[in-house]
């Protein structure tokens, strides 16, 4: 499967701080690369791709540094940056992630992954139990309520390609999870603040193998 990664969004909610969002430093490396790591090493994984825009020039420049794959897109919405990846890509699934999710590891990208099942399901989301969210110390800005509970879209998909380039619906599942890996999406200076803590004070971040998917 085929992953890219959207890093050339404009930032906005991070205010002007000077560093470009994906170059924000957590726990000694940019959070793309942190991401980027997470998914490139992963075994099922055969091509990963980042987009980057004229937003952001200087994410550009550093993972071109890193041997890291890139296309520009035009940056100005999060589905034309899509679609003009997914025309530069093959294949009929790809997984897609942000670029500030930095507490992602490949454990949870392959549980993901493992998850999905090509031709019965056109795309997957993973999300996060509300209550997971709150505990992190972050009030999530939307929630989707499914089977009596509300979810926190982490931004962690796989969508069908094509289908996807012809505009067409596509019927989404979700992946349950209570996972603090997938809670933390770096949109605020508080949320990167948080993100750091992570690092400062556990080195090795403690993963749940414990679904809350009931199928």
């Amino acid at each position: 499967m085929q992953a890219l990664i959207n890093a050339g969004g404009k930032g906005s909610r991070m205010g002007k701080c000077g560093v470009e969002k994906p170059m924000q430093v957590i726990g000694d490396k940019p959070t793309v690369q942190r991401v980027v790591e997470a998914i490139s090493t992963s075994s099922n994984i055969d091509r990963l791709i980042v987009s980057v825009s004229d937003n952001t020039p200087e994410t550009e420049r550093f993972l071109n540094s890193i041997g890291v794959e890139t296309i520009r897109t035009s940056g100005e919405s999060f589905m034309d940056d899509l679609h003009d990846a997914f025309r530069a890509m093959d294949g009929d699934y790809v997984l897609t992630c942000p670029s500030d999710l930095p507490l992602l590891t490949t454990d949870v990208v392959d549980l993901f992954i493992e998850y999905f099942q090509p031709g019965t399901m056109e795309s997957a989301i993973a999300v996060v139990d509300e209550e997971t969210v709150v505990r992190t110390g972050i009030t999530p800005s939307y929630t989707r309520e499914y089977n009596g509970r509300q979810w926190v879209l982490s931004g962690l998909c796989i969508m069908n390609r094509p289908t996807t380039l012809a505009g067409a619906y596509l019927k989404e599942y979700l992946f349950e999870t209570d996972w603090v890996e997938l809670s933390v999406n770096v949109n605020t200076l508080d949320e990167l603040e948080l993100a750091r803590s992570y690092f400062n004070t556990t080195p090795d971040i403690p993963f749940n193998h414990n679904r809350m998917q009931s199928d």
